[in-house]
């Protein structure tokens, strides 16, 4: 007699506040027998720590532990040779489970789809095995919800940037659009803000950290100068569009 194959679900958990899950989040996680998830080694991982109290006794976890993180630069073909290596591994083990029958819950910060570790699971074992993806609010939507104020009007044009873009580009493309979203801050705040004050954008600018989390602070950047920003951060530059 055969096994069933199991299912992986992949399981957007929004910007970090339980309640801002989706219903079908929430009733994966407390039914899952096999959770997943990344972290950066010797940490729990904010994936996990979302989910704190939300999981069956009894669950079996498989934290995804990063080989990488900024220790080596982009640009170094070791970067890509090491992580696809890692993100290979991940997935033979998951598809280990799901072939033994097991149903495997992946959990995803913010949506799966959205700049997430995820896709790279998702793309490389979704020929093979059953893959469902469950949605989720972005980081962005829950930073520009704390800004208190419409991040579009109108016609306005969103742009997403990522901090790890050079400046250059970044100043071009922060001029060239209405509203703006700046990910990835970290160690590029400087060079972030470098490139708002080309674009002629700083002093509209706002930063949002942990968002929808218990420590969250909202703030315009300009008052941040001396501040490092940590991982969570996100830069907003808000639309000012028509409007009847």
């Amino acid at each position: 007699m055969s096994i069933q194959t199991g299912t992986i679900h992949g399981v957007g958990l929004g910007p970090g506040a339980q309640d801002l899950m989706s219903v079908r989040s929430d009733r994966l996680l407390r039914g899952a027998t096999h959770v997943a998830f990344f972290r950066k080694a010797g940490r729990k991982g904010q994936a996990r720590r979302i989910v704190d109290g939300m999981l069956p006794e009894g669950v079996v976890e498989f934290p995804m532990e990063y080989p990488v993180t900024t220790e080596i630069p982009l640009s170094d073909p070791r970067y890509n040779e090491i992580l696809s290596a890692f993100y290979q591994d991940c997935c033979d083990h998951l598809r280990a489970l799901v072939q033994a029958g097991h149903d495997v819950v992946v959990l995803c910060e913010g949506d799966p789809f959205f700049y997430g570790s995820f896709m790279h699971i998702y793309t490389r074992l979704k020929d093979e095995v059953p893959v469902q993806v469950v949605p989720a609010i972005t980081g962005m939507s829950a930073a520009w919800t704390a800004s208190g104020a419409p991040i579009t009007w109108g016609d306005d044009v969103l742009t997403v940037l990522l901090g790890t873009l050079p400046e250059e580009e970044l100043a071009r493309r922060m001029a060239d659009t209405d509203a703006l979203v700046v990910m990835k801050i970290g160690r590029n705040i400087d060079k972030i803000r470098s490139a708002l004050k080309a674009a002629g954008r700083y002093e509209q600018a706002w930063l949002v950290e942990y968002a929808a989390m218990p420590e969250q602070t909202v703030q315009p950047l300009a008052q941040a100068e001396d501040k490092v920003t940590p991982y969570f951060s996100i830069v907003l530059v808000h639309g000012q569009g028509r409007r009847p």
